[in-house]
């Protein structure tokens, strides 16, 4: 066993942990954090994706000791319990951009990265970055707009505040 200490969220949490254990597996059932979805366990359908230090990762193939020290994001660092949607979230819903909502944690953790990374990118920019998400509802054109969407209030928001 080792024990860890991450920030999950903006919050300094510790615990002692296989050296085995999946990250994803610690957000969900150690952490109670249930957002991070697991499909695939091979890292190919992207719901699992979370940020580390920033970067989109595959939780599902990253092990909880390789965080040690860094900082996690989980879609529910996105609007924390009690505030409005996150804008990324609000364009998923005006857009109609999820049916079963299965991909869409991984899907919203993709679109934030994209955000910081490349705000002013176009529709085939916005597809080459969510390839690593696989969505077998909606064929995609929703989820685009949403993107789209959401990185237009997302740059409107930075010129008003």
């Amino acid at each position: 066993m080792r024990e860890i200490t991450v920030t999950i969220n903006g919050k300094p949490t510790s615990a002692t942990v296989s050296p085995r254990l999946l990250l994803s597996d610690f957000l969900r059932q150690d952490i109670g954090l249930t957002g991070t979805h697991v499909g695939c366990e091979h890292g190919y359908c992207g719901s699992c994706t979370v940020h580390v230090d920033g970067a989109s990762t595959r939780s599902c193939l990253t092990l909880a000791v390789q965080v040690a020290g860094r900082a996690v994001d989980t879609v529910e660092s996105l609007a924390p319990d009690g505030e409005a949607l996150h804008p990324i979230q609000q364009a998923f819903q005006d857009c109609h951009g999820l049916q079963c909502g299965f991909c869409t944690p991984g899907l919203l953790m993709s679109v934030a990265e994209l955000a910081g990374t490349n705000p002013e990118c176009g529709r085939a920019e916005i597809r080459e970055h969510l390839a690593g998400n696989i969505c077998r509802c909606t064929g995609y054109h929703q989820i685009v707009d949403a993107v789209e969407r959401a990185l237009v209030a997302l740059r409107e928001a930075q010129v008003d505040g």
